[in-house]
């Protein structure tokens, strides 16, 4: 094989993998927590759940810089290869966690972790390995593959938790291994045999900058600033005070002060070290500026409302269709799958047409398109005809495919050969933040839209029900003070009024009894919340809109077409053979077409 086509399948296969991994927890999480002795339904576990949700996208976002730097420094396929090993070991552990109960589920957290130590090496160093191999004629086309593997694995995420859930425990012989320790092991023989052909077949062929020195300070200051200020953005959505949300807290204030303080320092520190760590020059491209700025946004815009599109089928559609709690999860991510398909055809289509044309227009269309996705979402009442859900899932994996190869070999193909790993590591992390961000951010959206409804809601559809007094006053109280734990009810496969009732007064449960089938019917919960549930979802499609027309535009911004390698004018395509050379000039002027710009920008330690 081609070496460019062994890099090209050992890191898909590698961003695949993490990819999956990082949303398969997700539907499968009600099984792994049974199996651990976990009550996820107990206050005091919301913790718990929230890091066992985004403790690995954290760490990996924490990370990718740091990573993609020392990969400059030190080799990429060497830190790759390390990082396939780190993962291969975290999935190990995974499957073979000790304890159980509380301890047991902070071992889960533990060694996520580890499992997102391995993901920044392969999410750092994939597009900058497929950079250095490819011919840029042909780099659009191999990111593409790759993307469509990296984001498109979120999605079988989904569907291969479900899968996995539900097949129950695995006996061999006298050795019965548990169902929640199958999903762990499934990534495990895929990780070993990844790490053992990557060591065997990756070597470094692109240029390497021995002899530099760790910018430590960069890294403390970067790492403990993004650490702490996601982790607070996190703990906002935990309950405080009496509150339904903990954005008040001083420890949440604080930590998002204390991680913006940080941040800042970070940049002033990164313009005066010799060898700094995040390549500050390179935004001088305005290539990669743009590329960068309009991919943050569109992280922003999509991450978090991708998770509520899954809540809302759980949640409301799938039962009231006929699915019980218990399988919703399974079947949200396959109804989920329109989106995928999108993108699997649209991702390297459009990665093909980006080396033939350019990223320009076509990662500035994909934009476009999921900002009118998002606003044709607003008119889906909640219990929608699914084909007008999947027409508009399609159409954003659509818009995701065109802008997601494009604007990466754009990035990559902008940025001097001996910085890849760098400018690779400083674009998933924009990517993995803003998708920390967005999940903070839109589920704060959604609970405040529930919560200003929910009370109303709630007690109109008890009122319906013949439940009124003392029982409809206390139900409508629990409800209305914990939509968080009503949402991750649903999330996690349970039917919430039948955690609400459980936790009523024995007398009070006595005078629900004649109602009790009505409150725990499938449709009762959905069309109690699903109003109120529509208020919140309906504010984040237009953020999401307004923030994807901005990259829209951003993207366009990008200027003329420019390949830093180029010493020489050359052409795209045939037709582009007989014009005459396009003058040199450098990216961030120009007169905004989409030609091929050949002449390198001078960065430090640049050619």
């Amino acid at each position: 094989m081609e070496y460019k086509w062994t890099v090209l399948s050992n890191t898909t296969l590698g961003a695949l993998m993490a990819s999956i991994n990082g949303t398969i927890i997700l539907i499968s999480l009600p099984v792994i927590f049974r199996g651990l002795n976990v009550d996820a339904f107990n206050p005091s576990s919301l913790p718990l759940l929230i890091w066992v949700l985004l403790g690995y996208g954290i760490v990996t976002a924490t990370l990718l810089v740091t990573v993609g730097r020392i990969s400059d420094m030190w080799g990429r396929a060497r830190m790759y290869n390390l990082g396939f090993a780190i993962f291969a070991v975290g999935s190990v552990l995974l499957f073979l966690i000790p304890n159980s109960g509380t301890v047991g589920a902070w071992e889960l957290v533990g060694f996520r972790i580890v499992q997102g130590v391995g993901g920044a090496f392969l999410f750092a160093n994939s597009a900058a390995l497929i950079t250095d191999a490819f011919p840029h004629s042909e780099r659009g086309k191999a990111l593409g593959i790759n993307q469509v593997a990296a984001i498109g694995g979120s999605v079988v995420g989904l569907v291969l938790g479900g899968l996995l859930a539900g097949i129950g425990d695995l006996r061999i012989g006298a050795l019965v291994i548990p169902t929640w320790r199958i999903i762990f092991l499934a990534s495990v023989p895929v990780a070993i045999a990844g790490t053992v052909w990557a060591y065997v077949k990756l070597h470094d062929i692109g240029a390497i900058r021995a002899g530099q020195r760790i910018d430590l300070v960069g890294n403390v200051t970067f790492g403990a600033g993004l650490t702490v200020l996601l982790v607070a953005v996190t703990y906002g959505l935990l309950p405080y005070g009496g509150q339904q949300m903990g954005w008040s807290s001083p420890w949440v204030l604080g930590g998002i002060v204390a991680g913006i303080a940080l941040l800042l320092a970070f940049l002033w520190v990164e313009s005066r070290v010799a060898d700094p760590m995040f390549r500050l020059e390179l935004f001088r491209i305005r290539a990669f500026t743009a590329g960068n700025f309009a991919g943050l946004l569109g992280s922003i815009a999509r991450g978090g409302v991708m998770f509520m599109l899954i809540i809302w089928f759980q949640g409301i559609w799938l039962p009231l269709h006929g699915y019980s709690f218990s399988e919703t999860p399974f079947w949200a991510g396959i109804y989920m799958l329109p989106m995928m398909g999108g993108f699997v055809l649209m991702g390297p289509l459009s990665g093909w047409l980006s080396d033939r044309f350019g990223a320009r227009y076509l990662a500035s269309g994909g934009m476009a398109l999921s900002s009118v996705g998002f606003v044709a979402f607003l008119f889906l009442p909640y219990d929608f005809a699914y084909w007008e859900m999947g027409l508009l899932l399609f159409l954003q994996g659509c818009g995701m495919g065109m802008f997601a190869a494009p604007n990466t070999a754009a990035i990559m193909n902008a940025v001097p050969a001996e910085h890849r790993g760098a400018a690779s590591g400083m674009r998933a992390t924009l990517q993995n933040a803003g998708q920390q961000l967005s999940l903070a951010v839109f589920f704060t959206i959604v609970i405040v839209g529930l919560a200003g409804g929910l009370s109303g809601s709630v007690s109109s559809a008890l009122g319906a029900a013949g439940v009124s007094g003392a029982p409809a006053s206390a139900l409508t109280q629990m409800v209305s003070a914990d939509p968080t734990g009503a949402l991750f009810g649903a999330f996690l496969g349970q039917n919430p009024m039948l955690m609400y009732i459980h936790y009523l007064p024995a007398s009070l449960q006595s005078q629900i009894a004649p109602a009790l089938p009505t409150l725990t019917a499938q449709g009762f919960f959905p069309n109690a919340v699903a109003p109120a549930f529509l208020n919140g979802i309906d504010a984040a499609f237009e953020i999401s809109a307004i923030l994807t027309a901005v990259a829209a535009v951003v993207s366009m911004l990008r200027g003329e077409r420019y390949i830093h390698e180029l010493e020489a004018p050359q052409r795209s395509t045939a037709t582009e053979a007989a014009a005459p050379a396009p003058p040199r000039a450098g990216p961030a002027g120009g007169r905004g077409s989409d030609d091929v710009r050949p002449a390198p920008v001078r960065v430090r330690g640049g050619r």
